[in-house]
Formats: structure tokens, C-alpha cells, sequence
């Protein structure tokens, strides 16, 4: 879906192989994409299909109630899944790069994180078009400050900068399950990744995404400054103001599925 272009306004800056990236809201931004976010949002959670089969067969009081078990319901846990959410919709629009896997369907708690990598683009590209990767870490506070911008980045270092290989394999084997060609063969190339370890650092994308109440704190221009040259760094930051109010704003039209 065209998110993030309806939505907000970019400012965007480049120094070689480093990007950093802020997103305000435009006036009327939010009334354009709210019902879309909405159901984006629930289809990280479910496929919309099966949804649509629960209202069909059990009508929308009912269906709203399958979907909210799977919602999270507290504060810190809607917070961390929509930055995850915004996020991935950010790779994938602005990017080019899928994340395959809405890892969000997994998870063993509606209210509780997952560990591992937050989220993991992947793709073809290059000369040789051949396996391109992105590891991400996304973080969601009402007021964002150096603390927090200083974690990220050391998750995005461990591994030697690499995807983690239980967050690698778990993408992988959820796309070996598909009845798609293309998955399963994106799946073999992640599984066998995870062996072989074969990608250069030049081939595995970071990105640090922080949505925050405070806007671009100045931590995010100092963490770019001083990470690594030897692959493609993205920055990035979507300032909401109203940042408690947006999330529950939004998990509540999530939780909507109507009565008509």
C-alpha cells in the first residue's frame, strides 16, 4: 500500500551509502490513510482473508472478537508493535525490499515482544541479483532520547551485523511453507544463508526506525555519523506528536470491524 506519501512529508538526506530520513505528518495526512492503516494493521496480525471468512460465517461482533484476542492491549505492547508495523510499510514503499514474513501472527503472547531481529527485508539486487538483505530494529516512545537510540544500534551490531540466524531461519521456514515458487525459493536462499554465512556486509542493509511524540532527537544524526561505511545505513524517524493518542486511536480502528 502508498502509506506513507498520502501521509506525511519527507526530508531526506544522503552522504553516500548513509540516509537519514524524517517523516511529519501533512495537514489532513492522517484522515487520508487512517481506514488503510487500519486494515494494514490487521493484516499483521492475520491474513485478511481469514477476517473476511470470520464475519461471513460469524458475523462482525464476533469477528472483532477473534481479532482483538490476537491484538495487544496494553500501552507498551501496541507501541512496539506499531512501530514494527510502520516499519516494515516503510521498506516495503520505500525501499523496494520485502519483509516476507509478518512475524506479528507469531507471536506467543499478544502482549508480549519477540525476540530477535525486529524486522528483516529481503530481496534480489545488485549486478548479479542475488540475495540482498536488510536488518532493522524499530523503537516507538512518546519522548525518544539517546538511550534508546544507543540500544538499537548495538542490536543492529551484534551478530557481526548480520541477521540474527534464529530470526533468518524463522523467515526462512515460514516462506518454505508457502505454495508460492517465489517464496520457496527466497526461503532456500535465506535457509542456506543461515549455513553458509556467504553474504558480504555490503549485502545486509541496517535500518534504525524510531517513531517518537518529540520528533528527530539529535542522538539519531550522531548514530549515523558514526556507523559503519561498509553498508547501505538508514535513519529514520516519523515524528507524531500526539504519539499516545495516534496508538490508540489507531488499535481501536483496528479493532473495528464494523456492523454493516
Amino acid at each position: 500500500m502508498v502509506l506513507y506519501k498520502k501521509w506525511c512529508d519527507a526530508t531526506k538526506e544522503k552522504d553516500k551509502r548513509k540516509r537519514y530520513w524524517t517523516y511529519v505528518e501533512k495537514d489532513g495526512g492522517r484522515d487520508e490513510i487512517r481506514d488503510a492503516l487500519a486494515e494494514t494493521m490487521r493484516s499483521h496480525y492475520d491474513r485478511l482473508e481469514r477476517i473476511a471468512d470470520d464475519v461471513q460465517r460469524l458475523g462482525y461482533k464476533v469477528a472483532a472478537e477473534i481479532l482483538r484476542a490476537q491484538l495487544p492491549q496494553t500501552d507498551k505492547g501496541r507501541s512496539g508493535d506499531l512501530g514494527e508495523i510502520l516499519a516494515t510499510e516503510l521498506v516495503e514503499e520505500e525501499i523496494g525490499l520485502r519483509v516476507p514474513v509478518r512475524r506479528l501472527r507469531y507471536k506467543d503472547g499478544r502482549n508480549m515482544a519477540m525476540r530477535g531481529d525486529d524486522f528483516i527485508g529481503a530481496g534480489y539486487g545488485g549486478e548479479d541479483s542475488k540475495l540482498w538483505l536488510l536488518k532493522g530494529e524499530a523503537k516507538s516512545n512518546k519522548v525518544l532520547g539517546k538511550a534508546t537510540v544507543t540500544s538499537a544500534r548495538k542490536v543492529l551490531n551484534r551478530d557481526n551485523g548480520r541477521c540474527t540466524p534464529d530470526s533468518l531461519a524463522f523467515v526462512a521456514n515460514r516462506l518454505l511453507e508457502s505454495n508460492d515458487d517465489d517464496d520457496v525459493q527466497l526461503g532456500r536462499d535465506l535457509r542456506d544463508e543461515v549455513g553458509l554465512k556467504a553474504l558480504r556486509a555490503d549485502r545486509i542493509d541496517h535500518m534504525l526506525f524510531t517513531v517518537s511524540g518529540n520528533g528527530p532527537h539529535a542522538s539519531l544524526k550522531g548514530d549515523l555519523e558514526g556507523a559503519g561505511t561498509n553498508r547501505d545505513q538508514y535513519v529514520v524517524n516519523l515524528h507524531i506528536e500526539d504519539h499516545q493518542d495516534f496508538i490508540k486511536e489507531m488499535y481501536q480502528k483496528a479493532e473495528d470491524l464494523g456492523d454493516d
